[in-house]
């Protein structure tokens, strides 16, 4: 889950790097005392992420900033769409809001992205994951992102699960070890608990896999007519995720298949950031004697 430490840590990272010794322009041009309301605007359609980093970014900024939340996360938007107002120091605004909009943008754009595959795999059985090629140091955020958009996450790092792919299987089997063997030695050294995961990339592979007693088979650059057949020989005895070659044009024919999971790494190494706008109008005072 994203706790609010992880969020944190983002949105203060990313203010120090956008201004290390403070907005000079701003500082310059903008009376201190100048207040501003501002609207984060939807300019295209999509599904929102990143609320909680946006209300983060402004009180790391200015706890005096008031934060309306007219949108959540999961939820869809046109364009137009009014997402948040914001109110308080016209500084203060100026300074939060390009660390702001570069992550609601990112975020609402994995969820967005997200969505659109979980739509194309309704009524079948097959459900969308991320992977771990996320933006590093923004993981937990971008994992949140794939949630908002109906998805589901795979494991979240090399220490959560095990996953044992064709380069850890060629190094074993030079030692001369049979992939059945290798793998029963491997869960000896394990807990219960830890799910394992084995990546194949030929059906021939599978009855080797399985007679380990695997969790999850993963079925890698399969043509759709071997992931049936994967499927097939699988026949429930494990999970089987379908990997590579996952688009847009490809994933309903992939979870035709039969598969569990599809994951998808372009959910988060290759989004592209939705276009949200933030539209300041300066109060101006109202002069005295009137």
């Amino acid at each position: 889950m994203l706790t609010d430490d992880a969020i944190t840590e983002v949105v203060r990272r990313a203010l120090r790097e956008d201004a290390p010794w403070g907005d000079v322009t701003s500082e310059a041009l903008i009376p201190v005392e100048a207040t501003a309301t501002a609207s984060v605007v939807a300019r295209e359609s999509g599904v929102l992420s990143g609320t909680r980093v946006l209300l983060a970014t402004a009180r790391e900024v200015d706890p005096g900033i008031g934060v309306d939340v007219l949108a959540h996360d999961g939820e869809r938007f046109a364009p137009g769409d009014e997402l948040f107002r914001l109110r308080g120091s016209a500084r203060s605004i100026l300074r939060a809001e390009r660390i702001a909009l570069n992550l609601v943008q990112r975020l609402s754009g994995i969820a967005t992205l997200t969505a659109e595959y979980v739509a194309l795999t309704e009524g079948t059985r097959a459900r969308i994951v991320d992977t771990r090629k996320t933006t590093p140091g923004l993981r937990a955020l971008e994992r949140d992102a794939v949630l908002a958009g109906g998805g589901r996450n795979h494991r979240f790092s090399l220490s959560d699960a095990v996953l044992v792919k064709d380069n850890h299987l060629a190094i074993l089997l030079a030692q001369g070890l049979t992939v059945t063997e290798a793998l029963l030695a491997m869960k000896a050294r394990l807990s219960h608990t830890t799910h394992v995961e084995v990546e194949v990339d030929r059906l021939d592979q599978i009855e080797a896999v399985l007679a380990a007693g695997v969790d999850t088979i993963m079925l890698d650059n399969f043509a759709p007519d071997d992931l049936m057949a994967g499927v097939a020989l699988v026949a429930g005895r494990a999970l089987v995720e379908a990997s590579g070659g996952v688009s847009l044009a490809t994933v309903a024919e992939i979870a035709r298949s039969g598969v569990d999971l599809i994951s998808v790494g372009a959910l988060t190494h290759s989004v592209r950031a939705l276009d949200l706008g933030l539209d300041v109008s300066v109060d101006v005072p109202t002069p005295v004697g009137r």
